[in-house]
């Protein structure tokens, strides 16, 4: 085993323990470990997808943080040929709900979400999609 240390904000921290506790987990250490597990689990069976998909993409960013909304504008214009539809929610305050209804080959349905994952300020992205053909 290797030891490992991290930051977290103090709200994630709680409510991972709330849920290690609800689960019935004895230690932080083996629910980060299994939460580590479900991520890479997650990931790999993203990227072993092919074909033609539709989907959802759904964002929750904080729009106080400067350059977000532009940022994810241009994102979805550059990928405005794989995307049908887009919602936007106020959710509180601070935060908004991107919806983005996606259809095309899983790769740029991919790209796409990867490259939103990485602005500043989005806090949570995921992508969920099923085959677009009737041969499923």
């Amino acid at each position: 085993m290797m030891r490992i240390s991290m930051s977290l904000p103090r709200k994630i921290l709680n409510d991972f323990d709330d849920v290690l506790k609800d689960r019935g987990y004895q230690s932080r250490s083996k629910g980060i470990r299994d939460a580590l597990k479900d991520y890479i689990l997650r990931y790999q069976w993203m990227n072993e997808i092919e074909g033609e998909r539709i989907g959802v993409i759904t964002a929750i960013y904080d729009h106080h943080y400067t350059g977000v909304m532009e940022d994810l504008t241009e994102i979805q214009y550059d990928y405005k040929n794989y995307i049908n539809s887009t919602m936007h929610v106020h959710m509180a305050d601070k935060y908004c709900l991107e919806v983005i209804i996606v259809h095309g080959d899983v790769k740029y349905l991919r790209d796409l979400t990867e490259k939103i994952m990485r602005l500043k300020g989005v806090e949570h992205v995921k992508l969920t999609s099923t085959l677009a053909s009737e041969d499923q």
